[in-house]
This record gives structure tokens, sequence and C-alpha cells, in this order.
């Protein structure tokens, strides 16, 4: 029995929230139960959504974790392609994500705290060559400071897909939906353990639900991204 008051897809569409979330996934967001009215429809809809987006060559995909998303099967509506310091920042996030001392502190953490666990697990030069394997040279002096505006810039682009919220002075709280980057760590007697492995031997993990690392040495679309 179907309990949820859409009954037709004619009745989704016409909820004044349709055209925001529709936008939101079609953008590659994701949507959890921090955004309590996005995420009641999204639940209340789901079943009609997901004939109406396989139509379109994607799958909604909801989560145990609490968050929806699309993901992709086909070309048809275009894929957004995460970059290489996207996917090692947010393999990072997720790493602390499972980090009891996050966990204690209500998810919340900071840039600071990324850029150290980042620093504490891969050398300078390695660590901006994974942030940015376009980047062929770069200055000493000035080498803290690229690390940090690249962690920025991952941060700001993780934040637009809705795997965390910036807070002030450099804070930021991470969202459930972050632990897609660790996906191919699941089930794992220590997931911590095994992400951080990950993150220190440059690995970036393909972010569609499958278990299959490309290296950093590629290029900028080292991962896709929901479209």
């Amino acid at each position: 029995m179907n309990d949820s008051s859409f009954q037709d897809i004619q009745s989704v569409i016409e909820d004044d929230l349709f055209p925001d979330v529709d936008l939101a996934l079609r953008r590659g967001c994701h949507i959890d139960r921090d955004e309590p009215d996005r995420y009641a429809f999204l639940s209340d809809a789901q079943l009609v959504l997901e004939e109406f987006y396989r139509r379109y060559g994607c799958e909604l995909v909801h989560t145990s974790d609490g968050f929806f998303y699309l993901l992709p099967q086909t070309d048809s509506m275009g894929r957004r392609h995460l970059s290489a310091g996207e996917m090692l920042v947010g393999q990072t996030l997720a790493l602390l994500y499972l980090d009891p001392a996050t966990v204690q502190a209500g998810g919340v953490t900071s840039q600071d705290v990324v850029a150290s666990r980042l620093a504490g697990l891969i050398n300078q030069q390695e660590l901006i060559r994974a942030l940015n394997p376009r980047r062929r040279r770069y200055d000493e002096r000035t080498a803290q400071r690229t690390v940090r505006d690249e962690i920025l810039k991952a941060i700001r682009g993780l934040s637009g897909l809705g795997f965390v919220d910036l807070l002030d002075e450099g804070q930021l709280r991470l969202r459930s939906s972050v632990l897609r980057f660790a996906d191919a760590v699941r089930g794992l007697a220590d997931p911590g353990e095994a992400m951080a492995k990950l993150v220190a031997e440059g690995k970036a993990v393909v972010v569609d639900g499958s278990e299959d690392d490309e290296d950093y040495d590629g290029d900028d679309e080292s991962a896709e991204e929901a479209p």
C-alpha cells in the first residue's frame, strides 16, 4: 500500500518544493535530514520521482545514512565531475566524520583540522600535487598558503553539493552525505584506518557507489558526481 500523498508526477510537479528540489538534485546536490522540508518532500514523493528520473537515465538514491541524490546511469543529463582536490578533501572529511572527536563536537570541525589531518597523512609536495595535479610548479615560500587555498576551494565546492555546511570563523559542519566518500571502506573492521590509508596513498574513490579506485595522477575529472 502506498501511503504517499503524491499519486502521480503531476501532483509532485505542482508542489511548491519541486522546482527547488529538482534543480538541486540535477546540480549534484545531496539532500539530507538537515533540510527537513526538502527531505520530507523527497521521502513522500520517492516512488513517483524514482520513475520520473529513471526516464532521464538517472537513479534517485535514498541511502541508509539518510540522504538523497541522483546517480546518472547514462550521459543523457550530463555529469558533475569532482576535481582531484575535492575528492581528496572529501575523503578526509569522511575520515573526520568517523572520528569520535568530531562526533562529540556535533559533527563540527574546522578548515585547520582538515589541513592538519591531510598534512599528517601526506607530505607537503605530494599534497600539493594531489590537491591540484595540473599545477606542475609551486613556490616553496608559499607552499602552506597554496595548500590552505586549495583546501578552502575544495571545501567550498563540496559545500555547494551538500556535503558540508560552512560556518563562521573557518568552522564547518559535516553532513551525513559525506559518507559517500567512505563507500569503499564500508564493512571493513576499521573503516577509519582504511580511509586514512586511501588518503595517504593518494587514491581517489569514485563517488558512484562502486569500489573502483583511481590515482590522483590523472586529470581533474578523476571522479564522477551526479548531474
